[in-house]
């Protein structure tokens, strides 16, 4: 397994299957207005720190998070492709992220994910990861379509 994860621009070429599958993922059971993805133009801001997953080179996974303030940042789309699940990838990207955050002295991390089906494995691994749930934060409300999730790092 040659898998790598670098910081680079969301809005890489080679990067669109990765975004297709992430759109698609959060449009198939969640209603339009609770649905909170970045697209790759709004990811490339310096406020957001991107990271791509690759296999042998090919972009296979991807996650970012972006400042709310010095102490706290907020998860945003992490994505691994169908494919290569089950590998413990979506673990090692998630981990990434944290480490990543806590080199840049966040303390805090938070996401805000679905409650629909295609999110249960994704909420069953920020809990294992030791994400609690929370009340929605910065720019977030009450939402019967949404969970809040947060950490200490």
């Amino acid at each position: 397994m040659d898998v790598t994860i670098t910081e680079e621009s969301p809005t890489g070429a080679d990067l669109r299957l990765l975004f297709e599958r992430h759109t698609a993922d959060m449009h198939a059971d969640t209603p339009p207005e609770s649905i909170h993805m970045m697209d790759a133009s709004a990811l490339a801001i310096p406020e957001v720190r991107f990271f791509v997953m690759r296999d042998v080179g090919m972009p296979v996974g991807m996650g970012a998070f972006k400042r709310i303030d010095a102490g706290h940042a907020e998860i945003k789309s992490m994505h691994v492709l169908a494919e290569v699940r089950g590998r413990g990838l979506s673990r090692r990207m998630l981990d990434h992220l944290m480490d990543e955050a806590r080199v840049m002295g966040y303390r805090r991390l938070s996401l805000e994910t679905g409650v629909q089906p295609t999110f249960i494995a994704a909420r069953a691994l920020y809990a294992k990861a030791g994400f609690v749930e929370c009340a929605p934060f910065e720019g977030y409300w009450e939402d019967p379509n949404s969970v809040f999730m947060t950490r200490m790092l």
